[in-house]
């Protein structure tokens, strides 16, 4: 089976190049924003390098056609949301119109799965089913996920392309490509400081460890779609919500590291959802996945091994 993931060097991507590495004919396909990771030139390595950008229509079909895969697994993005938003041209150009070249390039008969956001649902307190939970992103990064997934599932009805969109939760893990909520907190605290900086600490989020993120790709990968059903819509999380407050308690317990916590005004998002959090009944029912690691085990190795980029300064997102 000849496998694409777009994004392969990426957060999520490592993980599920090792996956599926020697298991599949595997192209990894990225533009390497962060520049180039050592794992990704290792002598011996059961996968080919293409670097392309998404957003070249007339590139992106070139690395298809020559290619010719069976499933793409389509994890390029810009997600880091101040990004999005200091530069919302940048983020549609990406994950929008890229994502609309690489459906275009694909014939009939491909596995399409998109990494879309549990961003694209409407806040709620309650944990967001795929079919039940009302859609209403709160920022340009879950618009561009939902505009995303809408073409997906044009391409998918109009072009003989079975396609899975998969709605990924907050993750976490070592070897993190922004700066995000863990990295925030690690880099402070392994700096040797009795004390930290944070935005807003009330916030609920869904965190899904990495290696089980890139499993749940792996599977709906791999698997196919019920009878009859030419889209598939699945959440990826853990199905639990934590607030900021309560990984900072878990820090301190399961770490035993003792800090203190200092509200930074410069960190607060101006638009901030309180809860984030995912129902994973659906994606297991389908293809039979459930996650493997809690968060106490998540904490430990990436406090033990963070790999994070060393452009990542423990700003909040």
């Amino acid at each position: 089976m000849r496998v694409m993931v777009t994004g392969g060097a990426g957060f999520v991507g490592k993980q599920l190049v090792r996956i599926l590495s020697g298991k599949t004919d595997l192209l990894v396909a990225d533009l390497l924003r962060y520049g180039t990771p050592d794992w990704l030139t290792e002598e011996g390595s059961d996968f080919r390098f293409q670097r392309v950008d998404i957003r070249d229509a007339a590139a992106t079909r070139a690395v298809v056609e020559e290619f010719e895969p069976d499933v793409v697994i389509h994890l390029a993005a810009i997600h880091y949301i101040p990004e999005c938003d200091s530069d919302p041209a940048n983020a549609v150009a990406t994950n929008v119109s890229g994502t609309v070249n690489l459906l275009a390039s694909c014939p009939a008969g491909v596995r399409f799965v998109f990494a879309s956001s549990g961003a694209v649902y409407q806040p709620d307190e309650a944990a967001h089913r795929e079919f039940e939970s009302r859609l209403g992103p709160a920022d340009i990064y879950g618009i561009t996920k939902l505009q995303g997934e809408e073409y997906v599932r044009a391409f998918a009805a109009d072009r003989g392309i079975s396609a899975a969109v998969v709605r990924l939760f907050n993750v976490i893990g070592p070897g993190e490509t922004n700066p995000h909520l863990l990295p925030a907190i690690v880099a402070q605290l392994r700096a040797g400081v009795d004390s930290i900086s944070l935005g807003n600490t009330w916030p609920k989020r869904d965190y899904i460890d990495v290696l089980d993120a890139a499993n749940g790709f792996a599977t709906v990968a791999l698997g196919t779609n019920p009878d009859g059903v030419s889209c598939e819509t699945v959440n990826l999380g853990s199905g639990h919500q934590y607030s900021v407050d309560e990984i900072l308690s878990r820090m301190r317990s399961v770490l035993g590291l003792d800090f203190e916590v200092r509200q930074d005004p410069t960190r607060m998002r101006a638009v901030d959802r309180p809860f984030l959090g995912a129902d994973i009944t659906h994606i297991e029912e389908v293809f039979g996945w459930r996650p493997a690691h809690d968060l106490d085990e998540t904490l430990t190795r990436t406090w033990a091994n963070p790999e994070f980029l060393p452009a990542l300064n423990g700003r909040l997102t």
